[in-house]
């Protein structure tokens, strides 16, 4: 069943934001993107951090986030960022859980519950800034096929904590909110109501582009084509968000959505072959991306998310399970003849992408502020719930007025393409 429509969102505070941002840019100079020796770390006093998350293990979220907070960049002993883990709550242990070795071997204890964890079982609250890692454990799925992980339980925990002390601190919620619509908006209004400093997102806008493209902020974008794969719900997050963080640059700043469809079969073949999609930006991104196969129309159980966004401009993103191996992007520009693609590199080795979204939170921790908005992660994580309700309801285009959502985007770096076979600590 669809929600109903929420009113409006306008971004109360893009200006704070924005000079949040100038802060971070002074206390976080360009050399943070790289790995600073341990002299010039430790002249910035770590802020603590509590760390609540459904279960950790190897390659995990929690591990390629808070790994990096104990172990440093690389997972190697050495440097990391200016955090210190003061306790964790953890919903699930396994047979392959790291929490309780990690905790034996670096001193952070593990609590029963995330008042606990917030407050190191005293009577205040006794952390500096939160990291809620909702993704991975045995949770259920709804009929939509989203995996109903606790990442508004955890938000609501942890928000009843900061009103029983009367105090806030910032909160960073991995990947997208809710997953659904409506425990998404709940957590949103909810830290606007308590005034905490909030981010949430995905680590793929963080991530290292191949090839490197200059999209400038306030450019005028007339179309975009985005590739992704993998599944729908775990992996249209990452492609979403990928997606947002490029075309939120256009002029004009964004303004939200006004309908979605998710067409699946012979019904996106035929939308394809009509022209729906840009031909020549679709080549464009799937010359970038990985893939196996010679034949993208081959892909089985490919999906093709449409939306139009408030201002005309068209959102065209297509999953291709099992042929691309990558999330990527083709733009046209006006006055650019040729479209300009990238993808958005994952690369395996200790998830250096995670350490460029854990550098993010780092700066949030410090400055008080959000790095970049929270509501980009709002509306593509909007879009997609929506997407996956259009095509529960067999495929039917939905009016979308709850994504009226309103932001400044802000000009944050995203990290740096390496020199092949090259650590993240050494550009």
């Amino acid at each position: 069943m669809d929600v109903k429509s929420s009113p409006m969102i306008t971004r109360r505070d893009s200006l704070k934001i924005a000079a949040g941002s100038l802060v971070a840019g002074n206390l976080f100079s360009r050399t943070t993107w790289a790995c600073e020796d341990s002299e010039n770390k430790n002249s910035l006093k770590p802020k603590r951090v509590a760390a609540v998350i459904t279960t950790y293990a190897k390659g995990l979220h929690a591990d390629v986030l808070i790994g990096k907070i104990l172990e440093g960049w690389e997972h190697d002993g050495g440097v990391g960022p200016a955090l210190e883990l003061s306790s964790m709550y953890v919903d699930q242990f396994t047979e392959k859980d790291l929490a309780r070795g990690m905790s034996k071997k670096y001193g952070v204890p593990i609590f029963d519950t995330i008042e606990q964890a917030l407050t190191l079982g005293g009577d205040g609250l006794a952390v500096d800034g939160v990291i809620s890692v909702g993704e991975h454990g045995s949770y259920p799925w709804n009929e939509k096929e989203q995996h109903l992980y606790p990442r508004r339980r955890f938000f609501e925990e942890i928000t009843n904590t900061f009103v029983k002390y009367d105090r806030v601190v910032p909160v960073f919620s991995d990947k997208h909110l809710g997953p659904q619509w409506v425990d998404a908006k709940w957590m949103y209004d909810r830290a606007g109501e308590l005034n905490v400093p909030f981010m949430a997102g995905s680590s793929m806008p963080l991530s290292f582009r191949d090839p490197e493209i200059e999209i400038p902020m306030d450019c005028d974008i007339e179309a975009a084509v985005g590739i992704g794969y993998s599944g729908l719900d775990i992996y249209g997050a990452h492609a979403l968000d990928s997606y947002q963080s490029i075309v939120e640059r256009r002029r004009g700043a964004e303004t939200g959505v006004e309908w979605v469809q998710c067409l699946e079969g012979d019904a996106m073949w035929r939308a394809i072959d009509d022209g729906v999609v840009h031909a020549d930006l679709l080549s464009a991104a799937l010359d970038v991306v990985p893939k196996y196969g010679d034949n993208w129309r081959e892909t089985k159980n490919a999906t093709l998310f449409l939306f139009q966004y408030a201002d005309g401009l068209k959102g065209r993103l297509i999953q291709l399970p099992g042929f691309a191996g990558g999330v990527g992007i083709a733009v046209k520009l006006k006055g650019k003849p040729q479209p300009l693609a990238t993808r958005f590199e994952e690369r395996t080795t200790t998830f250096p992408h995670f350490a460029y979204l854990l550098k993010a939170i780092e700066r949030m921790m410090h400055t008080g502020e959000p790095s970049y908005p929270v509501e980009r992660t709002l509306l593509s994580g909007g879009i997609l719930d929506r997407l996956l309700t259009s095509r529960f309801h067999d495929h039917e285009k939905l009016l979308t007025p709850e994504l009226a959502i309103e932001y400044q985007p802000v000009d944050y770096p995203h990290a740096p393409l390496p020199e092949l076979n090259s650590s993240p600590c050494s550009n």
